[in-house]
């Protein structure tokens, strides 16, 4: 198979990146899909397949560029109030594109995670989903995050039930909460805070989307359509990023 996971020596010399400061994790609100779809007078379910789209193109060019992780947000607990003909286009998309890409994905050393609880997804989505962690558990090249019924409040009120449960039956102590302790009980304990969060659309909000890990991220909107969303996109995004002064909260 030919390997389009092209060097970072590349990409340098074609584009004017500081290829020693790509973003650790750059994590995507996948928005556009359904004004896409509307502007070129088709349904929206046209807009969410050509978005499956993408997720190819950005996955093999944030590989390229050395990204190491990267979260895309499919779907959220809100989206359930959606039409339910839409939503079944969701999970049906979801299922094609794990069987399509698995072997490609496994071959060139992506890792494929979920954040969210899937136990709400229809069965066949929660068996493909799995088989694919499964498969590429020990893969790393670059991390791949989909955030399936998802949402930044649900996840930090599923964070305290479980400490709350934890100092109840004496696993650990009030006093030893902290900061750290709470990230060790998110979805994201494994993966560190996102660089870079970007979202297309012309949308500007975060949208219940990693709010405990956005802390201290660099944001990136852009008026483009996800469907539209090409490499050029994120190399714009992530040369934005190279241009920020990242301070923490502190002085330099």
């Amino acid at each position: 198979m030919l390997n389009i996971f092209k060097s970072k020596k590349e990409y340098k010399e074609n584009f004017d990146l500081d290829m020693n400061n790509i973003p650790n994790h750059i994590a995507i609100i996948m928005d556009g899909n359904g004004r896409w779809a509307k502007e070129q007078n088709l349904p929206r379910s046209m807009g969410h397949k050509a978005g499956v789209e993408t997720i190819r193109i950005i996955l093999k060019e944030a590989t390229r560029l050395g990204v190491k992780n990267l979260t895309l947000y499919a779907f959220s607990t809100e989206n359930w109030s959606r039409p339910k003909d839409e939503v079944g286009t969701l999970m049906k998309l979801l299922v094609t594109y794990l069987r399509k890409e698995l072997k490609e994905c496994h071959e060139n050393g992506v890792r494929m995670n979920v954040l969210g609880d899937i136990t709400k997804l229809p069965q066949e989505c929660q068996k493909a989903l799995n088989e694919a962690i499964e498969t590429t558990k020990n893969n790393t090249k670059i991390n791949l995050s989909f955030a399936l019924n998802y949402g930044g409040r649900d996840e930090i009120v599923r964070a305290i039930k479980l400490i709350s449960s934890d100092v109840k039956n004496n696993i650990i102590k009030e006093d030893e909460i902290n900061e750290k302790l709470v990230e060790e009980y998110l979805y994201t304990k494994d993966i560190p805070d996102p660089d870079l969060i970007i979202r297309p659309s012309g949308e500007q909000r975060i949208s219940n989307f990693l709010l405990w890990q956005c802390a201290y991220s660099e944001f990136w909107y852009s008026d483009i359509n996800w469907p539209d969303f090409k490499e050029i996109d994120l190399k714009r995004a992530i040369v934005d990023y190279q241009n920020r002064d990242r301070r923490f909260g502190k002085v330099k």
